[in-house]
């Protein structure tokens, strides 16, 4: 009888080991000016994945108000990486009041300020920001004004490992970004049909609307502060407005801006001749009117509050941005449209041991505004009151006396 051998039994090949990757999250701070330069294409990519962010958080207006406004060795910029990628910035410089504080890049100039947080990681790169905050706020209070509700700056202040306050900041008013018959709905029937009485005035005015090309936008902002210089003549332009510093900082904002999709600058011709110009910013959700200058021939003729809205209402709704924003002020002329109120976000941190500190702090800022908010509303009456008594005081006790 013949036997077959049994088949030779093979080892069960061993279970294969894990492999486990660890990603390195850092929280550096960058205080050199030619490494904030430096950081565009990365910033550029990471403000792409912040669909809440604002135009006022691209590397092109916050390195552009730096080289204006900026002041040697105040820089402090908190760079969140993970993997090396770039997946967090605190954009901000130190100012002293008389404590040090740390306070976000862009200033008054600036509507919305905010940090920026990668969407696809920002749990690791909020925990990250958060902790390298701490560190570099040692000895500093934490200031982030104009905060737009829903800011990635709201989200780092709930997790705040410390001493928090919150005030309110300035007011926004906010329109949804639909057509202009829609908003014209929203009006008032009167008011609607005025304001439809203005547009045809413009309609008739044969007036031609024009985007400004990357090429030519430096010279468009020119022109765009010239009108708007000449439409505020003695009526109370902002001073800052007339600056040349603020005038470098727009130009080379704008150039930036327009070129990466992030600004339109829309001028607005009647004969061939540029009577207006106009800045738009625009991010991912809004869009919004910054600064405009109208020549007064033309202010004139036409209504320029309707004229800009049109415009911008078209652009925010053919573009699907969910919001047209009038930014900060609430002016009369922006009530006419019935906008909703939205009130931007001071937000406050210190470390615990500062606590004492951040309480005063808070304290002197509510007193302050305060006391602004009597001013605006009752500051007329005080001088008017003033000039009554004056002029009834006995001529002996008069200054000119």
């Amino acid at each position: 009888m013949t036997t077959t051998p049994a088949p030779a039994r093979t080892a069960a090949p061993a279970p294969a080991t894990p492999v486990t990757t660890t990603v390195t999250t850092t929280a550096t701070l960058c205080r050199d000016p030619a490494a904030f330069a430096a950081l565009a294409p990365e910033w550029d990519a990471l403000y792409a994945r912040c669909p809440g962010a604002t135009p006022f958080q691209t590397h092109a207006w916050l390195h552009s108000w730096w080289l204006s406004y900026g002041v040697r060795g105040r820089l402090r910029l908190l760079l969140v990486r993970s993997g090396g990628r770039l997946v967090g910035v605190a954009p901000l410089m130190c100012v002293y009041r008389p404590f040090p504080v740390l306070v976000p890049l862009g200033g008054d100039i600036t509507d919305f300020l905010d940090v920026l947080v990668d969407a696809d990681r920002a749990d690791v790169a909020l925990r990250a920001m958060e902790r390298g905050l701490r560190r570099a706020a040692r000895g500093a209070l934490v200031d982030l004004r104009e905060v737009r509700p829903g800011g990635a700056a709201e989200r780092l202040h709930n997790r705040w490992q410390g001493a928090r306050r919150r005030l309110d900041d300035s007011v926004c008013l906010e329109l949804p970004g639909v057509p202009l018959e829609d908003l014209l709905r929203r009006m008032p029937g009167t008011s609607a049909r005025r304001t439809r009485g203005k547009l045809r005035r413009l309609a008739r005015l044969d007036l031609e609307e024009r985007d400004v090309p990357q090429a030519e936008v430096a010279s468009a902002v020119a022109t765009l502060l010239r009108l708007h210089g000449l439409q505020w003549r003695g009526r109370g332009l902002t001073p800052e407005h007339g600056r040349r510093r603020f005038a470098e900082h727009l130009s080379r904002a704008a150039v930036r801006m327009v070129g990466n999709g992030d600004a339109v600058l829309t001028e607005y011709r009647v004969g061939g001749e540029v009577l207006a110009t106009d800045m738009t910013l625009t991010s991912a959700e809004l869009s919004g009117g910054y600064l405009y200058g109208a020549h007064p021939a033309l202010r004139a003729k036409a209504d320029i509050t309707s004229m800009l809205l049109r415009h911008d209402a078209r652009l925010a709704s053919e573009s699907g941005r969910r919001v047209l924003s009038m930014l900060r002020g609430t002016e009369p002329y922006k009530r006419h449209w019935r906008p909703v109120e939205v009130t931007n976000r001071r937000l406050l941190l210190a470390r615990s041991e500062l606590a004492p500190l951040l309480r005063l702090y808070a304290g002197l800022l509510t007193v302050r505004r305060r006391l602004g908010r009597a001013v605006r509303e009752h500051g007329p009456a005080l001088v008017a009151l003033r000039a009554r008594l004056r002029a009834h005081r006995p001529r002996a006790f008069r200054a000119d006396a």
